[in-house]
């Protein structure tokens, strides 16, 4: 207990105080009372940078096309269930125009990894439109998978400031085993370097719980996190996709939900004990676990909360995985219950606040943790 309560408050004095042996002790708890001073202790230090308020992101999901093939994900190039689309830029400056309108103080642009001159051009579109539609005053996230250092450039230039780019494990020999041998780890961790080095808010995640992972190699997730100095952490517990190699023979059971989100919650509070003042997603893979995953999520140290704002038409046929919460909940039903969630756990929404990570401001500014 005494060993507990020491690594909480030397974690919460100090960032990158905890070294490996520490985080894999704290990722090992489960008893409950010493679970909740973890939690309590995380949440401690998200109040201290973000106050009793939750940054908003609207997510839109404008495409399920993909060229990628990995091996957990429902909207892989080989799994032929999906009805694929793409919305059209007039789709989503319709998307973009009601999340302003209601507020939300950033939004987030995702689809299915292309790499083409087609799309390159017409995400910059987008970016500019969007830009112009809102006065700048609305944050724009891009997460579009790994691209050329020009078309990052190109879509940093036509307005757009954070890109998310999950790596999904940092163990190179686990990467290899959740994709075919012509995805990169290397190009990926290359991409995501190339961000940060353009000044983009830069942002990564992994899965949480996937098969063969241990803790070792979560420990390693974070000390990833910091050795990278990211300014946003987008990371969720794995659930299985049945139409994916990696889910076929994987059950959905009471007990590898609890499991995975108990991890999935040690996972953000460590990070936030470790890492201080960079901005932590409270992801919806949270809430396909449990009905107050996201709740949780914040009261264990995450700050941001990416509801899904895409036409609810659409939502079915992008399903990473299986058990994905609100696919029929408009942005504005999405918004009150927000509001209302939030509200019940001491916490409000930040509306038509941007949320910039307070890390990125502190490394720009040369004082960052």
């Amino acid at each position: 207990m005494a060993k507990l309560d020491n690594l909480i408050e030397q974690a919460q004095q100090k960032p990158h105080s905890l070294a490996k042996d520490d985080l894999l002790y704290l990722l090992q708890l489960e008893d409950k009372g010493e679970l909740d001073r973890l939690f309590k202790g995380a949440y401690a230090l998200k109040s201290r940078y973000s106050g009793n308020s939750v940054y908003l992101r609207g997510l839109i999901e404008m495409g399920n096309v993909c060229a990628k093939d990995c091996f957990y994900c429902g909207i892989r190039k080989s799994n032929t269930k999906p009805k694929r689309y793409q919305l059209s830029l007039e789709e989503i400056l319709n998307t973009a125009r009601e999340t302003f309108e209601k507020q939300y103080g950033s939004l987030v642009l995702q689809s299915g990894e292309i790499e083409s001159e087609k799309h390159t051009l017409f995400i910059a579109q987008a970016i500019e439109a969007i830009s112009s539609l809102t006065q700048g005053k609305l944050g724009l996230t891009l997460s579009l998978g790994e691209q050329e250092e020009n078309v990052y450039k190109l879509w940093r230039e036509a307005g757009a400031h954070r890109y998310l780019l999950r790596i999904e494990t940092s163990n190179p020999n686990l990467y290899a085993q959740l994709h075919p041998a012509s995805h990169s780890f290397s190009r990926r961790l290359e991409c995501l370097r190339t961000l940060r080095r353009l000044n983009y808010q830069t942002g990564s995640g992994v899965m949480i719980g996937l098969p063969g992972q241990t803790r070792q190699d979560l420990a390693d997730d974070i000390l990833f996190f910091q050795n990278e100095d990211l300014d946003m952490i987008g990371m969720g517990p794995y659930i299985p996709h049945r139409d994916t190699p990696l889910g076929q023979n994987i059950e959905f059971t009471e007990s590898f939900k609890q499991t995975q989100l108990l991890m999935g919650l040690k996972m953000i509070a460590c990070t936030r004990l470790q890492l201080h003042d960079v901005n932590i997603a409270a992801t919806t893979a949270l809430q396909a676990l449990h009905p107050q995953g996201r709740e949780k999520g914040i009261k264990a140290g995450a700050n941001v909360i990416m509801p899904n704002v895409t036409e609810t038409r659409f939502r079915a046929d992008y399903q990473l995985y299986e058990n994905k919460p609100c696919l029929d909940e408009n942005a504005q039903q999405c918004r009150n219950c927000l509001t209302m969630r939030l509200a019940a756990i001491g916490e409000k929404i930040s509306y038509g606040v941007p949320g910039d990570p307070l890390h990125y401001k502190n490394r720009n500014s040369g004082q960052a943790t």
